[in-house]
C-alpha cells in the first residue's frame, strides 16, 4: 500500500511537471504567434542587440556617477552656452535646409524648368560631400587668407572697406551645414511631390484658389511627412556633427565632448554626453508627437500624376536660383579640391604615406561593412519572419548607435575596451566595432527592403522539410536578398570612410586614415596635402548615390 502511494505521488509530480512545461511552451509559442525562431538565430539577435546598446548604457551610468561637483560646475558655466550654440545652429540649419530643399524639389518636379531630370541628380550630389570636406573648401575660398580676401584687397572692392566675411562664425558654420544637408529634404520632398494626386489640386482650383494658395493649403499639408522626415535627419546630423564645426572653430556639444576627452576629463565628457543624448531624445519625441497630431492621406484608386506648371516669365529667375545653389554646394567645392589636388600631386603628396592612409581607411571600413552584413541578415530575418515583442526590442536596441553622435559612441567604446577588453584597446579593430555600432542600421534597412520582396512561403516550404530557422535563412533567404545585403554593406563602407570623430578618438598611435589626415592637414592650412584625400573621399562616397536616388 505504501509503495502504491509513493508511485501515485511520483506520477502526480511528473504530470504536474509536464503540465508546467507544456504551459511554458504554449506561452512561448503564443509570444511568437505560433512561429518561434531557433535557438541559434535568437541568440545571435539578442547578443547583437545588447552589444549595440552597451556604449549608450555605459555613458549614461558613467555620467550619473560623475559626481555632484562635475554636474554643478558644468550646469553653472558650461552647459547653458553649449545648449544655446547647439540648439540655435540646429534650428537655423534645419529651417534654412527645409526652405531650400522644398523649393528646389518644387521647381525640379512640378515646373517646366529646363533640364528637370538632370537637376534631380545634380542637386543630390552635396549629400555625398562630408561637411568637414566642404568646410575646408569654403575656408580656402572665404577664409582670412582665402581667395576672396585676396580678390577683395587687390581689386576695386577694397574701396568698400575691410573684408566683410568672417567664415569662423555662426553664420559661416550655418552656411556650410545648410549647403550639405538640404539634400535630405530635397530627396524626400521630391518623392512626395511625384506621388501627389492631381485631383486635389483641380478641386482647389475649381474653388477659385491661386497656385500659391493651392501650395499652402493642399500641397504643403501633404508634404508634412516628407518635411518632418527630412527635418529630423538634418537636426540629428547637426547635433552629431563634429568635423565641420571643429574646422570652423565653433563649439557645440560634440566638439566640447571631444575636447574634454582629449584633456582626459572623462566625468565632464560623460555629463555633456548625457545632456546631448537627452536633446536627441527630445527632438525625436517632438517629431513623433507632431506627426501623430497631423496626418493626411490620399487614395490611390483614382491617382493621376501631378500637373507640370509653366514658369513663364519667372523661368530665368528659377534657373538662376537652382544653378546658384548647385554652384555653391557642388561646383565650388569640387573645383577647389581638384585645384589643390593637382598642386599636391605636382608636389609629390600622393606617395606611399598617402596610399597607406587610403589602405587604412579601406581596411577598417571594409571590416565594419563585412561585420554589418553578417549581423544584419539574422536581425532582419528575425524581425520579418518571427515578429514579437522580443524582436521589436532587439530591433530598437540595434538602432541605438545610429541615433547617437560618433563622439558618444566612441566615448562608450573607450570605457568598455579600456576597462574590460584591454587586448583590443588601441587597435584598429576598436574603430571597426565603433563603425558597426554607428552604421549597422544602414545594412539592416537595405536588407529589410530586399526581404520584404521575398515570400514567406519559401521559408515555410523549407521548414516543412525539416530545416531549422538558421539553415533556412542561409540556404533559402540569403541568396534571394543578397543584392540588398551588399547594397547595405556599400552604404556602411562609405559612411565609415567619412566618419571622423570616432576615428579621431579611437585610432591607435600611428594609425591615420584619409578622414584624419584631411582634418589635421586642413587645420594646419596645408591644403595641397588635405585636398587629395578629401577628393578621394568624395569620389568614393558617390557609390551609394545611385542606390539612394532609386530608393527615393
Amino acid at each position: 500500500m505504501k509503495k502504491e502511494d509513493e508511485s501515485r505521488q511520483k506520477n502526480a509530480s511528473r504530470t504536474a511537471g509536464n503540465s508546467g512545461v507544456r504551459f511554458l511552451q504554449k506561452r512561448w509559442r503564443n509570444l511568437w504567434n505560433g512561429n518561434p525562431p531557433g535557438f541559434v538565430l535568437l541568440t545571435i539577435g539578442i547578443i547583437t542587440g545588447v552589444l549595440m546598446s552597451v556604449p549608450l548604457i555605459y555613458v549614461i551610468v558613467r555620467s550619473i556617477g560623475a559626481g555632484v561637483d562635475s554636474w554643478a560646475r558644468l550646469l553653472g558655466d558650461r552647459i547653458p552656452g553649449l545648449m544655446w550654440n547647439t540648439l540655435s545652429l540646429t534650428a537655423a540649419v534645419t529651417a534654412a535646409a527645409i526652405v531650400i530643399g522644398v523649393s528646389l524639389a518644387w521647381f525640379v518636379i512640378r515646373t517646366d524648368i529646363p533640364g528637370r531630370r538632370v537637376w534631380q541628380w545634380l542637386l543630390a550630389i552635396p549629400l555625398v560631400i562630408p561637411p568637414y570636406v566642404g568646410a575646408v573648401t569654403y575656408i580656402i575660398v572665404f577664409g582670412p587668407s582665402g581667395w576672396m580676401r585676396d580678390l577683395w584687397n587687390d581689386g576695386f572692392l577694397q574701396v568698400l572697406g575691410n573684408y566683410p566675411i568672417n567664415i569662423y562664425s555662426f553664420f559661416g558654420v550655418f552656411f556650410v551645414m545648410t549647403m550639405f544637408t538640404y539634400p535630405y529634404v530635397f530627396l524626400i520632398a521630391s518623392a512626395s511631390l511625384r506621388k501627389m494626386n492631381r485631383n486635389y489640386e483641380e478641386v482647389a482650383r475649381s474653388q477659385g484658389m491661386t497656385t500659391s494658395q493651392i501650395f499652402m493649403k493642399v500641397n504643403l499639408p501633404l508634404l508634412r511627412p516628407a518635411i518632418g522626415a527630412g527635418a529630423i535627419l538634418i537636426s540629428l546630423y547637426v547635433l552629431s556633427d563634429f568635423g565641420a564645426i571643429a574646422m570652423m572653430r565653433y563649439v557645440t556639444f560634440t566638439a566640447a565632448i571631444y575636447y574634454q576627452r582629449a584633456g582626459f576629463d572623462i566625468p565632464s565628457a560623460s555629463v555633456l554626453s548625457l545632456v546631448l543624448i537627452v536633446l536627441t531624445v527630445i527632438i525625436l519625441w517632438i517629431e513623433s508627437y507632431t506627426r501623430r497630431k497631423n496626418k493626411f492621406y490620399q487614395t490611390s484608386n483614382t491617382f493621376r500624376p501631378p500637373e507640370i506648371l509653366r514658369l513663364g516669365k519667372w523661368k530665368p529667375l528659377a534657373v538662376f536660383y537652382v544653378a546658384a545653389v548647385f554652384s555653391l554646394a557642388v561646383i565650388l567645392p569640387i573645383f577647389v579640391l581638384v585645384y589643390w589636388t593637382i598642386i599636391g600631386a605636382g608636389a609629390g603628396v600622393i606617395d606611399s604615406d598617402f596610399l597607406e592612409y587610403a589602405w587604412n581607411s579601406v581596411k577598417v571600413s571594409g571590416l565594419a561593412a563585412l561585420i554589418c552584413m553578417v549581423l544584419a541578415t539574422p536581425l532582419v530575418y528575425l524581425k520579418s519572419r518571427h515578429p514579437s515583442s522580443i524582436t521589436s526590442v532587439i530591433d530598437k536596441l540595434s538602432y541605438t548607435g545610429y541615433a547617437l553622435p560618433g563622439v558618444i559612441v566612441a566615448l562608450g567604446m573607450v570605457f568598455i575596451f579600456n576597462n574590460h577588453l584591454p587586448f583590443l584597446y588601441n587597435t584598429f579593430y576598436m574603430i571597426a566595432i565603433a563603425f558597426v555600432v554607428r552604421f549597422l542600421p544602414q545594412a539592416m534597412q537595405a536588407g529589410e527592403a530586399s526581404l520584404s520582396l521575398v515570400s514567406p512561403r519559401m521559408d515555410e516550404a523549407a521548414r516543412s522539410l525539416g530545416y531549422p530557422a538558421w539553415k533556412v535563412m542561409l540556404k533559402v533567404t540569403l541568396p534571394s536578398i543578397l543584392p540588398g545585403v551588399l547594397a547595405g554593406g556599400a552604404l556602411v563602407f562609405v559612411s565609415s570612410i567619412k566618419e571622423l570623430p570616432a576615428t579621431l578618438m579611437l585610432r591607435p598611435p600611428g594609425f591615420d586614415t584619409l578622414a584624419v589626415r584631411v582634418y589635421y592637414e586642413a587645420s594646419e592650412a596645408i591644403y595641397h596635402q588635405a585636398a587629395p584625400g578629401a577628393l578621394l573621399i568624395v569620389l568614393v562616397s558617390i557609390i551609394p548615390l545611385h542606390y539612394l536616388l532609386k530608393r527615393y
